[in-house]
């Protein structure tokens, strides 16, 4: 295995116990009315994954969202559950719609209409990495990525939803953070130099989060330095969609990093300016955590 996949202990080994889903920590009292999840940081890679694909370590991981989880780890800290994802990303992804599947990858499914998102190969079993690099050398069975949606996809979207109910019942309403890392190169063809922001939040212009929350997390990041932009372009997706009912109380703001603040992408790996970036986020997580909702 190369050193991508290694530095980090991945776990793709066979094993007689099914992974997990999902990992998730707790405060010992849910006092905050927020809960954080990072779905594209998992960093196990199966071996049937790794026996089937086309990429080296680097490549096949340019899709993951690496040291997200960590980033946010401090959660638990200020009184809130971070919940994140154990699989890959490039065997399973968290943040589409289980229908999403991709035609040209999955044997079995109709060439009936797909999403946008899809049809580029960013379905819910991914077809592409960055730079339209093809992860698998033929095709995968349609029985194959059931399995994978059954084992990794449902599971960890029936934990949320049940957190999600849990800070309901405490607080009365609650704000998940659906946290992400973006490319520098996403944020060069979108923004001039001067006006690139280091954060982008995405509330699906209104439709999964109060405007007060979006204001409040706007602020905080504001308030450490970072430039901030809203819903372009990343407003959210299926994690956004599914559980952001602002009306029934439960809120999600979807927040992507500039990856480069903190990572060397090309080796993906923790640049010069981790450490004072960590502390730096565990700032933001303190003042996200004292959001006071949306009344």
């Amino acid at each position: 295995m190369d050193a991508a996949l290694d530095q980090l202990q991945i776990r793709s080994g066979d094993s007689a116990a099914p992974p997990a889903a999902f990992h998730e920590t707790h405060p010992l009292h849910w006092s905050a009315p927020v809960l954080f999840a990072s779905p594209h940081s998992g960093r196990s890679y199966p071996v049937e994954l790794l026996r089937r694909t086309r990429l080296d370590g680097c490549q096949i991981r340019s899709i993951e969202d690496a040291y997200v989880d960590r980033l946010f780890a401090p959660a638990t800290d200020y009184g809130a559950p971070l919940i994140h994802a154990a699989m890959a990303r490039a065997f399973v992804d968290l943040n589409r719609a289980p229908e999403e599947l991709d035609p040209a990858l999955i044997s079995g499914v109709r060439r009936y209409p797909v999403s946008r998102r899809t049809g580029a190969g960013f379905g819910v079993i991914p077809r592409l990495v960055a730079g339209e690099r093809r992860i698998y050398h033929g095709r995968i069975g349609h029985t194959e990525a059931m399995r994978r949606i059954a084992d990794f996809h449902i599971p960890y979207h029936q934990r949320l939803k049940q957190l999600m109910d849990e800070g309901v019942h405490r607080h009365g309403e609650v704000v998940l953070f659906d946290c992400h890392s973006m490319p520098r190169r996403v944020l060069d063809a979108s923004f001039p130099p001067a006006r690139r922001p280091g954060i982008i939040l995405g509330d699906r212009y209104g439709a999964s989060c109060g405007r007060m929350i979006l204001e409040q997390a706007e602020s905080v990041f504001a308030g450490l330095g970072f430039k901030v932009s809203r819903n372009i372009p990343f407003a959210g997706a299926y994690v956004s969609k599914f559980h952001g009912h602002p009306h029934r109380r439960r809120h999600v703001l979807q927040v992507e990093i500039d990856r480069s603040l903190y990572l060397d992408e090309a080796r993906i790996r923790p640049n010069a300016d981790y450490p004072a970036f960590c502390d730096r986020m565990r700032k933001v997580v303190a003042g996200l955590t004292r959001i006071t909702g949306s009344r």
